[in-house]
C-alpha cells in the first residue's frame, strides 16, 4: 500500500517541480549572475524549505488553509510581494565587470544568504502550498502512520534540492556558461521579468480571493 503510494507522490512532486515556476527563477537567476556553488546553495535552501510545507502538513495547517480564505489570501500577498521585490532587483542588472567566480568570492552574496534566499522562496511559494495542501488531502490516505508521512516529506525535500541542484550545475558548465554569463545581466533582467510577472499574477489572484471574502460568497 505505502509504496504505490509513494510512487504516487515522487511522480507527482517530479512533474510539480520540474515544471517552471518561482523556484525554477531564482536558482536559474542566482546561479548564472553568481555562479555555480551560489546556485547550489539556493537549491539546498529551495530543498529545505520543502519542510516548511511538509510540517505544516503534519499539523493539518493545511485543513486551516483550505477552510479560511483569509490566511491563503495572506499567503498569497506575501509571496507575490517576496517575488517582486527578487524581480524588480533582478531587472535592474547591470553588465558584470569580474568573472563570477570572483565575483563570489570577492563577497557579493555570502552562502548563508543564498541559501537563505532558497529557503524563503520556496517557504512562500504559493504553488507549493497548493501541492501540499492536494498531497495530504487526496493522495495520502489519512491512516497513513506519522513516521511515513515524515519519510515521504524528507525524500521530496531530498528529491527537491537534487532536482535544482543539477539545475544549477548545467547552467553553469565550462565554456557554456562563459558564453552565457557575458550576458548574464540580460538573462538577469529575463529572470527578473518573469519573476515581476509571476508577482501580478499572484496578486490577482489575491485580488479576486479578496473579492470572495468581501461578496461573502
Amino acid at each position: 500500500m505505502y509504496l504505490r503510494e509513494f510512487i504516487e507522490i515522487a511522480v507527482l512532486h517530479f512533474l510539480a517541480v520540474a515544471s517552471p515556476g518561482p523556484d525554477f527563477a531564482v536558482t536559474a537567476r542566482y546561479s548564472l549572475a553568481y555562479g555555480r556553488r551560489i546556485g547550489r546553495y539556493v537549491a539546498l535552501g529551495i530543498g529545505a524549505g520543502i519542510l516548511i510545507h511538509v510540517a505544516y502538513s503534519l499539523l493539518g495547517v493545511t485543513l486551516i488553509i483550505h477552510r479560511y480564505q483569509w490566511v491563503y489570501a495572506s499567503l498569497l500577498l506575501l509571496g507575490a510581494l517576496y517575488l517582486g521585490w527578487i524581480g524588480w532587483q533582478a531587472i535592474q542588472a547591470k553588465p558584470a565587470s569580474q568573472a563570477p567566480e570572483a565575483a563570489a568570492a570577492a563577497g557579493e552574496l555570502s552562502r548563508a544568504k543564498a541559501f537563505r534566499v532558497g529557503f524563503i522562496t520556496n517557504g512562500l511559494n504559493v504553488k507549493a502550498t497548493l501541492f501540499f495542501m492536494a498531497l495530504f488531502t487526496a493522495i495520502i490516505d489519512p491512516t497513513t502512520p506519522t513516521w511515513i508521512k515524515t519519510s515521504y516529506g524528507l525524500y521530496m525535500a531530498v528529491a527537491t534540492a537534487a532536482w535544482f541542484t543539477l539545475l544549477a550545475t548545467a547552467l553553469t558548465i565550462g565554456p557554456i556558461y562563459e558564453r552565457i554569463w557575458r550576458f548574464g545581466h540580460w538573462l538577469d533582467r529575463l529572470m527578473g521579468a518573469i519573476l515581476l510577472l509571476l508577482c501580478v499574477k499572484l496578486i490577482n489572484d489575491w485580488w479576486q480571493v479578496i473579492q470572495v471574502l468581501v461578496s461573502g460568497d
